[in-house]
């Protein structure tokens, strides 16, 4: 069987309709939808590869694609050995595609609505525990503006939950300091404000007084979160700071920034935080996916009980 093709190149065969189409699906995610650019290229990747299986299968054109056609396509995904997670995904890109196509006359019917996919294994996240997340931000030194930009990452990570990309989009009027709070644009352009405590006041204090300053450059603008050039701070940056700081953290686990997003979630859940105040701090568009914080918190009590009881 031949390889299949990138999504760049399955894009450039697909006729004039279909690219047409994918362009103005763009719009449609990006613009109305306010999905992330991540997220727009990874269900715009999806979809091209659809449309290029129908292309070589079928021959026929856009307004022809119907639910035989997206059933071949995942059954041909799962034959390469795709994981249930990608072929969930892949289906939602899917479903989303058919149903714009419908709305916009591009489809007589939406075969979308027909299409069932695999539910995804829902795995347990790795975290830290308590005492590991602590000597994590603890263990920072901060004698230098790096170290308490570091400081800071980490504070701010844990005491909020925040994701990576709402971290470094923070802007310095992001910041309310009497009332301990920063404002977050997340997922769809959802803006919510989230509490941060006493130890991440003092790291946020420590970088904008005497760290930020000794980075700052004039095209710095707003940004609260400062590279080594005086730029706004990427993800990898970021990512590179948790991992390289958990190497002095005694037995935790290699994680990134959304390790600690799950850490600061599972322990506000062991602490008695109501589901739904924890569902507004991580910005959860459905309870269902905060649930699974009670379910990482039950298993570690059932480890711990197996563990410990002499009859467990």
């Amino acid at each position: 069987r031949a390889p299949r093709p990138s999504a760049a190149a399955a894009r450039s065969v697909l006729p004039g309709s279909c690219r047409d189409a994918l362009d103005a699906f763009e719009r449609h995610l990006d613009m109305e939808r306010g999905l992330s650019r991540h997220t727009v290229r990874a269900y715009l990747t999806d979809v091209a590869l659809l449309l290029d299986h129908q292309r070589r299968t079928t021959g026929s054109a856009l307004d022809r694609l119907d639910i035989a056609v997206l059933r071949g396509w995942l059954s041909r995904l799962r034959s390469d050995g795709s994981a249930r997670s990608t072929l969930a995904r892949r289906a939602a890109a899917a479903r989303a595609f058919t149903a714009y196509a419908y709305r916009t006359g591009r489809l007589g019917h939406d075969p979308g609505l027909l299409l069932a996919s695999p539910r995804p294994h829902r795995t347990l996240p790795t975290i830290l525990h308590r005492r590991q997340a602590c000597d994590l931000v603890e263990s920072v030194p901060v004698d230098t503006p790096e170290g308490r930009r570091d400081r800071a990452v980490l504070e701010l990570l844990y005491a909020t939950g925040v994701r990576v990309g709402e971290l470094v989009g923070m802007d310095l009027t992001d910041v309310d300091h009497p009332r301990r709070l920063v404002r977050v644009l997340g997922k769809g352009s959802r803006e919510r404000s989230v509490p941060y405590g006493a130890p991440a006041e003092a790291a946020l204090d420590g970088w904008l007084r005497l760290g930020r300053p000794r980075l700052a450059r004039p095209a710095s603008g707003a940004a609260l979160l400062l590279g080594v050039r005086g730029g706004r701070i990427d993800p990898r940056t970021v990512r590179r700071i948790v991992h390289d700081r958990l190497v002095g953290t005694s037995d935790a686990p290699d994680i990134g920034p959304h390790g600690l997003r799950h850490s600061a979630a599972t322990h506000l859940v062991e602490g008695g935080a109501d589901l739904r105040a924890v569902q507004e701090l991580l910005g959860h568009a459905t309870l269902a996916t905060t649930q699974i914080y009670t379910h990482v918190s039950v298993e570690r009590l059932r480890a711990v009980y197996e563990r410990a009881h002499p009859r467990a």
